[in-house]
């Protein structure tokens, strides 16, 4: 049943808007772990 919602918002939506909401999802993660480094670095360069 997940497909067939997928399938129906592709045809709603066109591939390549479903394309790049996917990759944003997926990014979202590694963007909060590089949000994280930079604001540790200062700390981490105290030492």
């Amino acid at each position: 049943m997940f497909v067939d919602q997928i399938i129906s918002f592709i045809n709603e939506v066109g591939f390549p808007i479903v394309v790049t909401l996917y990759l944003l999802y997926r990014i979202e993660s590694k963007l909060d772990l590089v949000v994280q480094s930079i604001q540790s670095l200062p700390e981490r360069m105290k030492v």
